[in-house]
């Protein structure tokens, strides 16, 4: 079976180098074909960091195992990594954080031992990096979360938990505050729960389950979370069994899915043959589970557990006053101990014969829409985004005298704080306002009436956006103002 193979920026080619040796040592059917992505690609011209090739190759083959790599700096570009899983739809990344025999940290020290999954959602949320500078001072960034990715991820964490034998899923979250966006990401695990009556579901608030994971790490094993609240707390979760230097990643998509080291790329000791590929190594066996090839992914994690258990290790971890190997040496350690199994960390068993499965995929006449249609939206009204540097009750005059009869203005905000037609004087205010007008009595009106209202404010403000006020099967979908 062939795979796509990017090695990266900085010592990704060390330690890819390192990982591939370790994958023939052991005999896995692969064939590698290398694809061009990386800083060094962007250097060389192409804005998406990869070349068309590298694109058609991964796309053809679905499986892509790649390195670290650089987004550079200042230059207006996306990151690769993000770009990738989004193009991609690797909708679900998965991460293992596993006490390790030889790898210390605090909690390996006190004896307690950590097992826990990460699952989360890849592609939306903050990540979408559409962001507008809507006045001189105010920054806005659209975090999108929808109903078809939040149940998309939430079954792949479900059925993970089953696969991993896991009895409890946790998905932690910002509802309380995020009401919208968190609140259809909370609603659809609840609702993806029915269909897995044989696995306990319980949630819990993002700040409180990073304080829960530091005291009492032991007692989570899958945690499901939005994109950026499971990028910082995978983050949080490496630092509690070593380091990101022991975090293995895979980004899953129903079509392509991307095995990486998450990892920088650490460019002052690229081409040192110092690196350490134990990440990048455990992202690769990952790949072998998920293709199908269990017995070789069994094969190399137990050589990996062995010369842990032995004491070898490069230079960023292992015990003081004992000798560091080199990248080379660390593999080639690994390499021997191909076909022992470990002695102090429980041996790990194929779950079944090497039979891929992975099936490259098949290219859909368009774009699939994925969606969930509601019986029936009505526009309520419509809130107006302005740029404004005059008190709140000069705002709502003017407004006044603009907006037609069969409207009304319920309130004026200032960074999500309610200004007008109470607040405090307390309150400091940016030169933007959120202005929210509403037909009387709620009555649905149509887009034109609310871009005729437009026209009519645009004659005394800037309007930075507008956004509708949606009513959906009869539930106000729209947030209210802090004091409102």
């Amino acid at each position: 079976m062939k795979i796509a193979v990017a090695k990266g920026d900085g010592i990704g080619e060390e330690i890819m180098q390192a990982v591939l040796r370790i994958f023939n040592a052991a005999k896995v059917p692969l064939e590698y074909v290398p694809v061009e992505m990386g800083k060094y690609i962007y250097d060389r011209g192409h804005s998406t960091g990869m070349t068309a090739e590298a694109k058609n190759t991964i796309e053809l083959l679905g499986i892509l195992f790649k390195g670290p790599m650089e987004t550079p700096k200042g230059k207006g570009v996306k990151s690769i990594n993000v770009t990738a899983r989004k193009v991609w739809n690797t909708y679900a990344n998965k991460r293992n954080f596993k006490s390790l025999t030889g790898v210390e940290s605090v909690f390996s020290k006190a004896g307690i031992p950590i097992n826990i999954t990460i699952i989360r959602e890849n592609i939306e949320d903050t990540y979408g990096g559409i962001e507008h500078k809507l006045t001189p001072d105010v920054a806005l960034c659209r975090r999108f979360v929808t109903r078809p990715g939040s149940l998309q991820v939430h079954r792949y964490a479900f059925e993970t938990a089953r696969r991993k034998g896991a009895h409890k899923v946790t998905c932690g979250h910002k509802a309380n505050i995020m009401k919208m966006t968190d609140g259809i990401f909370l609603e659809t695990f609840y609702e993806t729960a029915k269909d897995f009556p044989d696995i306990s579901a319980n949630d819990v608030i993002v700040d409180d389950l990073a304080m829960k994971l530091v005291v009492k790490p032991n007692e989570f094993d899958i945690l499901v979370l939005p994109n950026l609240q499971g990028d910082i707390i995978s983050d949080l979760c490496a630092g509690l069994v070593g380091g990101l230097g022991f975090a293995p990643s895979a980004n899953i998509g129903d079509n392509i899915s991307i095995f990486e080291a998450v990892h920088g790329t650490a460019p002052d000791i690229a081409g040192k043959n110092i690196a350490n590929p134990t990440a990048l190594l455990m992202s690769g066996i990952m790949m072998l589970r998920h293709i199908g090839l269990n017995e070789s992914a069994a094969k190399i994690e137990n050589a990996l557990l062995c010369t842990l258990e032995q004491g070898i290790h490069t230079s960023d971890f292992g015990k003081a006053g004992t000798t560091s190997l080199n990248t080379t040496e660390y593999a080639d350690a690994i390499i021997n101990n191909i076909g022992n199994l470990p002695h102090e960390a429980a041996p790990t068993m194929a779950v079944a014969q090497d039979k891929l499965t992975h099936k490259p995929p098949v290219k859909p006449a368009g774009n699939i829409m994925k969606e969930s249609r509601t019986q029936k939206e009505e526009i309520l009204g419509v809130d107006f985004f302005i740029e404004s540097n005059e008190q709140p009750r000069q705002v709502a005059r003017k407004f006044l005298d603009v907006i037609s009869s069969d409207f009304e203005l319920l309130l004026i905000s200032n960074r999500g704080t309610q200004v007008w037609p109470t607040g405090s004087i307390f309150t400091e205010c940016i030169d933007q306002y959120q202005v929210r007008v509403l037909s009387r009595d709620d009555k649905p009106v149509s887009q034109e009436d609310i871009l005729r209202e437009a026209v009519k404010t645009a004659g005394h403000f800037k309007i930075c956006s507008l956004e509708m006020l949606m009513n959906y099967d009869g539930v106000k979908s729209f947030s209210l103002a802090q004091g409102q």
